[in-house]
């Protein structure tokens, strides 16, 4: 039984420019779908031939030990040819690859020639250190270009680069180079972040100490505080790069297309980081790929992911993917909002980016201050707009769509996650639109929503999603984990060998796939399965709301009840008639069943690093009961 007050709103769509449709590179999204179920492996094989391959596959996909699939068997390549080597032997040699600008105003721009030698400067210097194939390398740094050549460089030599968040604490940092057993640690002295520095260095310092695995530390020297360098162990990045060993002459490593390219860790049920691991070959088909198809890059473009290199968002749409391409990027060091809510609107404007690819949480976050501020700013270079990392409610949507991009930029809301490498679900230029839905999987990707015994779920009844074939930007494995890795993703459907997202969505009547939101976030009230991000969506679209996250707590009737917890915009003042008025709203957007039993108003919510509600924490504080490690927390 589907009790329509749940249901999606199917009938707002938006349809694409006639211009935008003609220029896309997917121009038929049908037949290119149709294209790669009728031979799933001859697809992805085409796509594969537009890189260099040192060596060409002997077979494209190996199933003989799944879940543990092998994509272009015996192919030999490494990912830094195709994102830097290629790209100098063109006239893109002198094109821009990176544009930075710091969060204090400072401003570098990197070539494709320039990246390309510091680059291998930095590979030449790595190697000096005693770096070779196959060794673990620990990032920890701010949102600087030396983080990115940090990474080409680990790729270059055949390294396997860890990416730590430039905000994670002593504890979770020493973690994961244990997990990793990295003897090499690259790390800034600080970085700026809403006018104040994050001493990096000092954190790393202390996180060596737990995690005596590291022999030597690196150190970019970004925003000049003093701080303490230990002889024999530490070394100044711009040091080592000046002296003979740093040559700008570096041949990339051949390897293997299943050769490990890098680790990057993500929270997991158990508490315990589950580190990720991806590999050189279908990684960079997938993430060159998807990344054309849903954003459309041509050369003239200036496009701008605003995540941290730190994440897999940075990973694959702010250094491979965009380099492999050819593409031109732009880095921000800072806050949104710093020094005053117009910073990104400011960046937009004055590097005329025609792309813009960022959070719900950060388009919710700079919607609280008012139209006033980006509608001081010439937006017109902008063409595409792009969201990631939750579902983005309709209100948000709808605002990001009038406000920034003036009712003529497309929304590309992708779903993905670390371990899928990629986009998986998402909308290309040429297809139709509706507010809060990542429309439909990408060609090459079957994905489905299913009960537990998998079977099919109508439309409008919410399920699980899977993903029924392997794809090339896959995970291989939880490093050094592999019974988790088959255990968390490939236990449940194990009979049919589907991928399990760990998601929970519906399907409306035209097969577009509206994500709910993580199992562990789906409150059952009085039988019914509701996801956080629905109701959140509610809460938001009333006028006095910014921000909202609702968790489920235990009821001896219902099951769980419903609390909210809300940041209101400027100019609205907590009082009981409000809350009132908000569940009222709730009632008349979503449905009786998902009113609050309790509204919260608060300044902040505890969120990741990343922008992701903590609902375990807020759980916890409901309860009364220990918050648990907050390591991962923004503040």
């Amino acid at each position: 039984m589907v009790d329509e007050a749940f249901a999606p709103v199917t009938s707002e769509l938006y349809m694409p420019d006639e211009e935008i449709v003609r220029n896309a590179y997917v121009q038929d999204y049908e037949a290119l779908y149709a294209e790669a179920q009728q031979n799933l492996e001859e697809f992805w094989a085409k796509q594969a031939e537009k890189l260099h391959w040192f060596q060409k596959w002997d077979r494209v996909l190996d199933r003989s030990q799944a879940p543990f699939f092998k994509w272009f068997v015996g192919a030999k390549t490494n990912i830094v040819y195709n994102a830097l080597d290629r790209h100098v032997k063109t006239w893109r040699k002198n094109k821009v690859a990176l544009i930075f600008e710091g969060e204090p105003g400072d401003q570098r721009s990197y070539s494709y020639w320039r990246l390309w030698k510091e680059t291998n400067k930095f590979a030449n210097v790595l190697r000096s250190m005693g770096v070779k194939k196959g060794d673990r390398v620990t990032i920890y740094m701010g949102r600087t270009p030396e983080l990115i050549i940090a990474m080409l460089a680990c790729a270059k030599i055949g390294a396997i680069h860890s990416v730590i968040y430039g905000g994670f604490s002593e504890q979770a940092i020493a973690d994961r180079i244990e997990d990793a057993q990295s003897r090499l640690l690259i790390t800034s002295d600080g970085a700026w972040l809403r006018g104040n520095i994050v001493r990096l260095k000092d954190i790393a310092d202390e996180a060596v100490k737990r995690s005596p695995v590291i022999e030597t530390v690196i150190v970019v020297k970004r925003t000049g505080h003093e701080i303490h360098m230990e002889q024999g162990r530490d070394y100044w990045y711009h040091d080592l790069m000046s002296l003979p060993i740093a040559s700008p002459n570096c041949e990339s490593e051949v390897m293997d297309a299943e050769d490990p390219l890098f680790i990057l860790y993500t929270s997991g049920t158990t508490g315990k980081p589950k580190g990720v691991l991806h590999t050189h070959g279908g990684y960079q088909v997938y993430v060159s790929s998807t990344l054309q198809w849903v954003f459309d890059i041509k050369d003239e473009d200036r496009y701008w992911c605003a995540a941290d290199p730190g994440w897999i968002t940075g990973h694959s749409y702010i250094v491979y993917g965009p380099l492999i391409l050819g593409a031109t990027s732009l880095l921000y060091e800072g806050a949104p909002a710093y020094p005053y809510p117009n910073r990104w609107w400011r960046l937009i404007e004055e590097y005329g980016i025609t792309i813009l690819y960022t959070a719900p949480t950060a388009i919710r976050g700079l919607m609280r201050f008012g139209d006033a501020w980006p509608n001081r700013h010439n937006l017109s270079s902008l063409r595409l707009l792009g969201s990631v990392g939750e579902p983005i409610n309709p209100e948000a949507w709808r605002w990001y769509y009038r406000v920034i991009g003036k009712e003529r930029c497309p929304i590309m809301d992708t779903w993905w996650q670390t371990e899928t490498g990629g986009f998986m679900i998402s909308p290309v230029p040429s297809v139709a639109l509706k507010p809060g839905s990542a429309t439909r999987p990408l060609p090459g990707i079957d994905v489905d929503v299913v009960d537990d015994q998998g079977v099919p779920c109508p439309p409008g009844v919410d399920g699980n999603l899977v993903v029924k074939q392997p794809w090339p930007g896959m995970l291989r494995t939880v490093y050094g984990d592999p019974d988790r890795y088959v255990q968390q993703y490939w236990s449940q459907y194990a009979d049919k060998g589907w991928y399990l997202t760990g998601d929970s969505a519906r399907k409306d009547e035209d097969g577009y796939i509206w994500v709910i939101g993580r199992n562990d976030d789906v409150i059952k009230v009085s039988g019914y399965r509701l996801g956080t991000a629905e109701i959140e969506s509610g809460l938001v679209s009333h006028e006095a709301v910014a921000e909202a996250a609702v968790i489920g707590v235990p009821d001896q009737v219902r099951g769980n009840v419903i609390y909210a917890y809300c940041i209101l915009r400027s100019g609205y003042q907590p009082s009981d008639r409000l809350r009132e008025e908000l569940k009222e709203h709730i009632r008349h957007e979503v449905g009786p069943i998902a009113v609050p039993a309790k509204i919260e108003f608060t300044d902040t919510l505890p969120k990741t690093r990343s922008g992701k509600i903590m609902r375990r924490v807020l759980r916890a504080r409901a309860l009364g009961m220990p918050e648990g490690d907050l390591s991962t927390l923004e503040e």
